[in-house]
């Protein structure tokens, strides 16, 4: 059982995400004030804090229900290994953790629509199981897992004994929606979360908000300090050093690659896995009405030639 205050958290919103679906959001009321000559904003339970970016739309505004199920529609075929677990109202109330500092939020609504698309064309990819040749196409087959299946190994890694020592029993086998691999990357997440995830790995396959919480979390923050967020690098936040021009990192959707995998996609030339990522993108960049010639030009597609920022990071594949 997650621990009783986060709980409680999720519960809550999770109570008033409901009533929302159900009865609609007219009965939100946008609060605004001005702070030191910027305008901020509270919209309530999705974005909630004084934020300049609650000012903008919020993801429940241009990212519904049946626009979810579009993108993930097979996740709850019977061949599939996580049927039940993920839905919307999952991803919504973890959002709204995020939403506030700018997850989805950042820009205008083309801006916003890109970003949802990005990371869940992560998300989508990350958890297919619809390669070779599957019913309704390998793109649709997204959120079909939310755990590693057969895993070889417990992912227990003494070098991090003194800072994130494995709990006897724990597997840290690959669990969530950007799946979490190693006893580090658990006690990481877990401590930017505040969820014991060292102890209790399987937490995350036990609640599909803390799942894509956990995602988000990875999306949103710097592996290293000196790196940017894979959110940055996609919304413009980021601009790139000399050093990066030399390297071919430039702002965009490839760049989140070398962020999240580093040298297990990037640097690699043009190969499937990296090929396979960028299509889920724009699959979902389709079926959100964007249309795939917003994802940009191939340059900020692709990490192909890419030096990656962290070689040999394991963090996150």
């Amino acid at each position: 059982m997650v621990e009783r205050s986060v709980l409680i958290g999720l519960l809550v919103t999770a109570a008033i995400v409901a009533a929302v679906l159900v009865e609609g959001d007219d009965s939100v009321k946008i609060l605004v004030k001005t702070v030191k000559g910027k305008k901020v904003c509270d919209k309530g339970w999705e974005c909630k804090g004084w934020s300049e970016f609650c000012c903008n739309l919020t993801i429940s505004d241009y990212f519904q229900t049946y626009q979810f199920e579009n993108l993930f529609s097979k996740r709850n075929s019977p061949v599939a290994h996580a049927v039940g677990f993920w839905d919307y109202r999952s991803f919504i109330i973890a959002s709204s953790i995020y939403q506030p500092v700018g997850f989805g939020t950042t820009g205008g609504k083309l801006m916003q629509m890109k970003e949802v698309a990005a990371f869940l064309g992560h998300v989508g990819c990350k958890t297919s199981c619809g390669y070779g040749v599957s019913t309704g196409g390998p793109l649709s087959w997204g959120l079909c897992y939310n755990k590693e299946m057969s895993p070889s190994q417990s992912y227990c890694d003494d070098y991090y004994k003194y800072t994130y020592p494995c709990t006897p029993g724990a597997e840290y086998y690959g669990r969530g929606a950007l799946p979490i691999f190693w006893n580090y990357n658990y006690g990481a997440t877990g401590e930017g979360l505040k969820v014991n995830l060292l102890d209790h790995p399987e937490y995350i396959e036990q609640n599909a908000t803390l799942a894509f919480q956990a995602a988000i979390w990875r999306w949103m923050t710097p592996v290293k300090k000196w790196l940017p967020s894979a959110h940055d690098v996609f919304v413009g936040n980021w601009k790139p050093t000399k050093n990066d021009t030399l390297a071919k990192r430039v702002p965009g959707f490839g760049t989140t690659m070398n962020i999240l995998y580093g040298d297990q996609i990037c640097g690699q030339g043009d190969i499937d896995p990296m090929n396979n990522i960028i299509s889920h993108y724009q699959f979902y960049l389709d079926l959100l009405g964007v249309g795939r010639e917003q994802a940009g030009a191939h340059e900020n597609l692709t990490c192909a030639e890419q030096v990656p920022f962290n070689p040999s990071y394991t963090a996150s594949s």
